[in-house]
């Protein structure tokens, strides 16, 4: 039949309604002798016991305040009721209360999809129903990466609104799916249904199990109970067991080892087994930071299909074995310090000793890609290793067998179930703002944006508990958000519940502003983390579509109590004076810290991660990577030109002037200053950059500023990197303390390669927060909302070795 248009009032819902949400439905006020309530009305008394809302007033409507997700206050209007029914009747067809049904839209959309969770009939005796939604994937942030989800698959919501009894289309049915359910069960069960449904999606975007009440009894049947770490394992075992964690494009490791440090705090084991990178110098820092850890440098598409590799020579070897077994340390065994074999072999005839390593690629460069191992030749040592392709081992069989059942009980790399928590930020040079040659049409197919669906399908293969991406947040506006729609939209395809979040890196304790996109993953049993509340003030320099701003974690939460913001000079004041020609990896401190921030930021590597590098002899003596880019000449003859005063910056070089319209040129009446190289003093691209109105080239910083953000590149030409009383741009040290690593983190390659792995790097300032709110979901604490600290960087650097004897004695 059809029904005339009208858009009515949302009458009850805790949270605002996304852009994509289910619009209002419509209806007709014209009363059908086939569209009508039947039988008895519900009892008064139990009417106004089970819906008191509906009955405050004789007036037809009532004004109601709502306090929202983010702390703000809407009115809404609410529909007073004479009497409620639990049976209606339209176009010859019998609703009941909790039917499922198809709500009438607009012409040319698709008809909403909703649960009849009330009937009643309106003082003004109107017949309406309160509906709540379900989204299909298209209404929710996937969006138009629906593709990646079934058709039948909707998503219960908490949005609920009125509408006329008129609007009611047909009957549907909707079954709930438990949160695991093998394949030939869930394909029969949906030969029966219309949709199904297995998880919530709530503002601001997140998806979860459906592990609560959700408005009737039929609903939650068989919902299994969400599970310790291992199924029926008590609280003490799982306390006795590493969380094993893999780092993916791991950099110098600043996210893994942040995260490892807040589940300390949080009461949790999680350590960092296995991490891939393709930079060698990042892949270097990372292994002589943290020994025990598998570190590959490779590319992870190579390590993608090396997993799979992996997993068909365990299988036909059948070495698989249980989770439950405990790690071999890493490595095959002893084989590099191991005495040349002093047996004598034909110069023309080679032995295989044993294998040694495994990699799939092509690391002979010779345009042929493949599994290959590397041997050790018999009577040769070390130096004498080569790459050999697995065709040609055909008559090695025992010694790759030998090598896989080795490397499978030291974990030299995960199987599926292997990892607990999978971590990583695929790079994001494809969609940076800083790339000017980014392609909008179809990011996907732009190999540096590849990484993301690499990272997905890893994950996918893997299929960790726990998954957490990090991004710029460009990600979320570039292309109208087509990445971040498609990472959303890959993991809930793999049934994990997803949340999205964007923190900025001073809200916890640094001086940058740094805002980045985060999104947890968690399996349909597992509790879904939330994220942490902010803890210090900062501004938010960064843009971010209106789209994703409630996304921004504690936007809003202006009732929360915040520190002051850190500055520069609370992390930087008592670092040793450099010049631009320093190039000592190693300087004494020569004074005690002058701030909080310093003291806790000078801890050792025993205090912070629980073991001591022999590389770093004493870090309480010892200052690494205290150097600067050293500059060009000509740029060291300009940077000394620019007074030592915060804000100075090449407008008050000698021969420019700024105009009223705040454009910065040079003076005619001046003669052009030149550099000993015959160069000119000011540069050209100074002048022009953003058409002469920027202040950032050769820009000096003051030790009360709060830095942008700490980017990968040194260069001051067109960012405000300079020393407030130096010479100089800011160090490789000085940046790590912006991004809060510990003195103690020792970094390897040049200068340049140091600064992009800094730059590269999550905040331990943020990491340490989000390792802390997994470790709340390991124990299975869920929260609706973010999460309050008990902490506060770098404090909490303080609190390690206390919490470390607080687990080991709990092992114990």
């Amino acid at each position: 039949m059809a029904r005339g248009i009208k858009r009515e009032e949302i009458t009850s819902s805790d949270s605002k309604l996304p852009s994509s949400s289910p619009k209002r439905a419509k209806g007709s006020k014209d009363e059908d002798e086939e569209v009508k309530f039947i039988g008895a009305p519900v009892p008064d008394n139990e009417a106004r016991s089970k819906w008191p809302h509906r009955y405050q007033s004789q007036r037809e409507t009532i004004s109601i305040s709502t306090t929202l997700s983010d702390g703000s206050i809407e009115q809404k209007v609410l529909f007073q009721a004479r009497c409620h029914f639990t049976k209606a009747m339209v176009d010859g067809f019998v609703f009941d209360l909790f039917d499922d049904a198809y709500i009438q839209a607009s012409e040319g959309e698709p008809d909403y999809i909703g649960k009849i969770v009330e009937m009643f009939e309106t003082v003004k005796r109107e017949n309406y129903i309160h509906m709540r939604w379900f989204y299909r994937a298209k209404d929710t942030v996937i969006k138009d990466q629906d593709y990646l989800i079934d058709k039948k698959r909707v998503f219960y919501s908490d949005v609920k609104d009125d509408n006329l009894l008129t609007c009611i289309k047909s009957k549907i049915k909707i079954i709930q799916l438990p949160p695991s359910m093998d394949i030939a069960a869930k394909e029969k069960a949906l030969q029966s249904c219309d949709f199904y449904v297995d998880m919530s999606y709530t503002f601001p975007h997140a998806f979860t199990s459906l592990f609560s009440d959700i408005e009737t009894p039929s609903l939650t049947k068989n919902i299994p109970e969400r599970r310790n770490l291992d199924g029926a394992k008590s609280k003490e075992d799982r306390q006795q067991q590493k969380l094993t964690l893999l780092d993916l494009y791991s950099g110098c490791g600043a996210m893994s080892s942040g995260l490892s440090i807040g589940a300390l705090l949080g009461g949790e084991n999680v350590v960092t087994r296995w991490a891939v990178d393709f930079n060698s110098h990042a892949c270097e820092s990372l292994k002589s930071n943290h020994p025990h850890t598998e570190v590959r440098n490779e590319d992870a598409e190579d390590y993608f299909v090396l997993l799979k590799e992996w997993e068909n020579l365990c299988k036909k070897f059948n070495v698989l074995r249980s989770k439950e077994v405990d790690f071999e340390p890493c490595g095959t065994d002893s084989d590099d310090s191991e005495i040349i074999d002093e047996l004598e072999v034909p110069s023309e005839e080679y032995e295989v000793e044993k294998l040694i390593a495994i990699c799939y690629g092509d690391p002979n460069n010779l345009k042929k890609r493949g599994l290959h191992f590397k041997v050790r030749w018999k009577g040769y040592g070390r130096a004498d290793d080569t790459w050999e392709p697995i065709d040609g081992l055909s008559n090695c069989e025992e010694k790759i067998k030998e090598f896989v059942a080795r490397s499978h009980k030291a974990r030299l790399l995960p199987l599926p179930g292997d990892v607990d928590f999978l971590c990583g930020g695929p790079p994001c040079q494809g969609i940076s703002g800083f790339n000017r040659f980014r392609d909008a049409c179809d990011p996907l197919v732009d190999k540096k944006n590849r990484q993301l669906v690499v990272y997905m399908n890893i994950v996918e293969f893997l299929k960790p508990r726990y998954v957490l991406m990090e991004n710029v947040t460009d990600i979320l506006k570039f292309a109208k958000g087509l990445l971040a729609n498609y990472a959303i939209g890959r993991l809930v395809s793999m049934n994990y519940q997803a949340r999205l979040g964007i923190m900025a890196a001073g809200a916890y304790g640094v001086p940058q502003c740094r805002m980045r996109f985060f999104l947890w993953g968690a399996g349909p049993t597992e509790t879904l983390p939330q994220f942490p509340l902010p803890t210090h003030e900062v501004m938010k320099k960064g843009v971010v579509i209106n789209e994703y701003k409630e996304n921004i974690v504690g936007n809003g939460s202006g009732q929360i109590e915040l520190q002051k913001a850190v500055l520069l000079g609370d992390a930087i004041s008592d670092l040793p004076e450099v010049t631009n020609h320093a190039d000592q990896d190693e300087l004494p401190y020569g004074r005690k810290h002058d701030t909080t921030f310093q003291k806790f930021i000078r801890l050792n590597s025993h205090d912070i991660f629980g073991y001591t590098n022999s590389k770093n002899i004493d870090p309480h003596k010892c200052l690494y990577d205290h150097r600067p880019l050293q500059l060009s000449e000509d740029d060291y003859e300009r940077v000394c030109c620019i007074p030592k005063v915060k804000g100075a910056n090449f407008r008050d070089m000698p021969g420019v002037i700024v105009g009223p319209n705040k454009v910065a040129k040079l003076d005619p009446s001046v003669e052009r200053l030149l550099c000993k190289s015959g160069k000119p003093l000011v540069p050209d691209y100074a002048l022009s950059f953003e058409h002469g109105k920027s202040t950032k080239p050769f820009g000096r910083l003051g030790m009360d500023d709060i830095v942008a953000t700490v980017v990968t590149r040194a260069e001051p030409h067109n960012q405000v990197i300079l020393h407030l009383s130096q010479d100089r741009v800011l160090s490789v040290r000085e940046n790590a303390r912006l991004q809060g690593f510990p003195d103690c983190y020792k970094l390897y390659g040049s200068i340049k390669d140091r600064y992009t792995q800094v730059g590269n790097a999550v905040s331990f300032s943020v990491s340490i927060p989000l390792g802390y709110c997994l470790a709340k979901a390991i124990k299975g604490e869920s929260n609706a909302t973010p999460l309050s600290l008990p902490f506060k960087f770098p404090d909490c650097l303080g609190l390690l070795k206390s919490a470390r004897q607080e687990l080991e004695e709990s092992i114990s």
